[in-house]
């Protein structure tokens, strides 16, 4: 990994990492103060399924159980609580469940935010393309309040969600990357409602939230972690690992 390109992406997200230090990170962190392997671990994603996450999903990360996809367009937890109660009936007993969630956005080799350069393309694309097709309809006023439609769901979420931080996107700096920040907050919000309704069983839910960031064709990914939260089951306690990865 290119150290200019790191760089690059930190002068968006500060606290960047490449994905795949990320999840060294997590694994190493887990074992350390839970004394947990990546075996005894089920994992669940809350991404957007845009090809480019696949194509740079950390490798590692197939070392835990799963993943169970939990997340559409953007990230979104589009799966609800059927979906998070089907993945907590997956996790070993004496492990944990880990649910990961972020939105994602680009950043070119250049600095640019919102877009990447694609395998096989010439010109540079958005992404996330869902995010800016719904900013570029937040600017020309075209959403409507309450209207969501069978045959674009997802979508139609995205741009309700945007609507109602209107001001807050339209007057910022850039645009896309306080979309992405609203993004993530709905998804964060969304996931504790579904964390709360269901019943796992098993000793831990860590609950992971984060900005992934996709780079150019040769850049690889990077990834953000904004939460890295651990609730043990046996003591309703909830503490923070967030330090603790950081070391």
């Amino acid at each position: 990994m290119n150290k200019q390109h790191l760089e690059t992406v930190r002068k968006w997200y500060p606290k960047a990492l490449t994905s795949i230090d990320t999840v060294n990170r997590l694994l190493d962190t887990i074992e350390r103060e839970l004394g947990l392997k990546p075996h005894q671990l089920m994992h669940a994603d809350s991404m957007c399924c845009d090809d480019v996450n696949a194509i740079q999903y950390p490798p590692r990360a197939l070392e835990m159980l799963g993943p169970f996809h939990l997340g559409g367009l953007n990230g979104f937890p589009f799966a609800g609580i059927t979906g998070m109660n089907a993945f907590a009936h997956h996790v070993p007993e004496n492990g944990a469940v880990i649910i990961f969630y972020a939105p994602h956005i680009g950043v070119t080799k250049e600095g640019v935010i919102g877009e990447i350069h694609r395998i096989g393309q010439r010109e540079n694309s958005a992404c996330c393309g869902a995010a800016k097709g719904a900013l570029a309809k937040l600017i020309k006023q075209q959403i409507i309040e309450g209207d969501i439609s069978a045959l674009d769901f997802q979508m139609n979420t995205i741009e309700q969600i945007f609507l109602h931080q209107k001001d807050r996107i339209l007057s910022a700096k850039n645009q896309i990357y306080e979309a992405t920040e609203v993004m993530y907050e709905a998804i964060d919000d969304r996931i504790e409602v579904l964390v709360k309704e269901t019943h796992y069983p098993c000793k831990y839910v860590l609950v992971v939230g984060a900005v992934f960031i996709n780079g150019d064709k040769d850049m690889g990914s990077f990834c953000q972690y904004k939460k890295f939260d651990c609730i043990n089951l046996q003591t309703k306690e909830r503490s923070s690992l967030l330090n603790a990865y950081y070391l």
